[in-house]
């Protein structure tokens, strides 16, 4: 199964999601691409093995996907302060594999009925809807 993780801004979110998925589901090959290079680093520094920065690893990674996880801005261009571009957008959207968005609500992006939830709580809650998705495959 590959999953890929997309953060950017700082990577703080992407950062828990590769510690959590680590911990509580190996085996699996994982991702980490970041929207700028604050965002890999900080992805590779929790521990993430494969890691590019930018654009075109976006549109590769997601080709290759089974899972995709990261914030919700990861399908509207523009979003994370302008770091999604329209084709990132676009990867994410059409790619054939779940996805898993975790609504923050920031950066103009708002979602009604979700509460605003700590970032730890709003990861848990990721990793539990990725260990369901991975035992309804394997």
């Amino acid at each position: 199964m590959n999953i890929t993780i997309i953060d950017g801004q700082g990577g703080q979110l992407g950062a828990q999601l590769v510690r959590q998925i680590q911990e509580q589901l190996p085996g699996h090959a994982l991702w980490a691409v970041g929207t700028n290079a604050a965002a890999t680093a900080a992805m590779l520094k929790a521990g993430a093995k494969q890691a590019a920065t930018g654009e075109n690893p976006v549109l590769v990674a997601c080709r290759h996907a089974d899972v995709i996880i990261g914030p919700v801005g990861i399908v509207i261009a523009d979003a994370l302060l302008g770091e999604i571009t329209p084709k990132m957008a676009m990867a994410v959207g059409q790619a054939d594999a779940v996805r898993i968005l975790i609504p923050m609500n920031k950066c103009d992006n708002l979602i009604a009925g979700v509460p605003n939830l700590n970032m730890s709580l709003l990861v848990a809650d990721a990793v539990e809807k990725l260990r369901g998705v991975l035992s309804g495959c394997e």
